[in-house]
């Protein structure tokens, strides 16, 4: 069985990227492992409304909340978090570019919803979005571009590679939101919507990982944390919608069951669902 490892250059930026965002050390969380700390202050309309077969816009949501007096470390949160999202989105669609695996380009679309969601919390708050004229690959945000260089370079090494990169980047995506948890219910809504979603996008490449052989070892979750989330089954009824977050793993222009009507394999390999 074949066991993830990080190579020394991105240990590095990881460890920089760490230290930077002040993302909390592995096990420090004391919340339960698969309800959020950001989910834990939405009020009961919202998480009502989380449960919902019937999502809402985030610009309908937002209009319940009254916009809130913003704390310095909650603007520099939001902006982080939109480049953070778009890395997840550039990443992803690089890597697509390169090993044509489905699972990058069905989950990059979700990454586009989620890119737009923090935009529309910075909109909301008249906060400058750093990422309106960057291209991909293009960050504002020193430790990020650092962090895009090593994660798309270790992730062109292989079709493996690739996969642990996308694994790692929901466990990173997930610890900073949580180290960015906000009191005030629209920007909690949004970072509980958005870590449902990572939780999600974690399961798929953990699951495509387990097909080829590779056992996946978390890198910013603690092992109790991480089995909660890649044992437990996709999470279902979000409160936002956002179109449809396919989850597919395989390669090419494949169908397969859960992209498409039907089951069986595209151009060039297996279109299994991994959602």
């Amino acid at each position: 069985m074949f066991t993830s490892t990080l190579t020394p250059a991105i240990a590095l930026t990881l460890a920089l990227t760490a230290g930077a965002c002040t993302t909390p050390d592995v096990g420090a969380s004391g919340a339960d492992p698969v309800t959020t700390v950001a989910a834990e202050t939405v009020d009961d309309a919202t998480l009502t409304a989380a449960t919902s077969s019937q999502p809402v816009s985030l610009s309908d949501a937002l209009d319940a909340y009254p916009v809130a007096d913003l704390t310095e470390e909650e603007i520099a949160g939001l902006v982080y978090m939109r480049e953070e999202e778009k890395l997840a989105y550039d990443v992803y669609v690089t890597l697509y570019d390169q090993w044509g695996l489905n699972v990058f380009s069905n989950i990059s679309k979700a990454e586009t919803t989620h890119q737009e969601w923090v935009a529309e919390l910075l909109d909301r708050y008249g906060i400058a979005d750093p990422a309106t004229t960057l291209a991909v690959g293009e960050f504002s945000d020193p430790v990020l571009q650092s962090l895009y260089d090593d994660l798309v370079a270790r992730g062109l090494v292989s079709e493996v590679e690739a996969l642990m990169v996308g694994a790692l980047i929901e466990e990173l995506d997930i610890e900073d939101l949580r180290d960015r948890a906000s009191t005030n219910a629209d920007i909690a809504l949004v970072y509980a919507e958005l870590e449902r979603g990572s939780r999600n996008h974690l399961r798929a490449f953990v699951r495509q990982l387990d097909r080829v052989g590779v056992d996946y070892e978390p890198v910013y979750l603690d092992a109790d944390a991480y089995d909660a989330i890649v044992s437990t089954d996709t999470e279902r009824g979000g409160a936002l919608s956002e179109g449809s977050m396919h989850e597919s793993g395989g390669h090419g222009n494949g169908g397969g069951q859960g992209h498409g009507n039907g089951q069986g394999q595209g151009n060039g390999g297996n279109g299994r669902r991994n959602g």
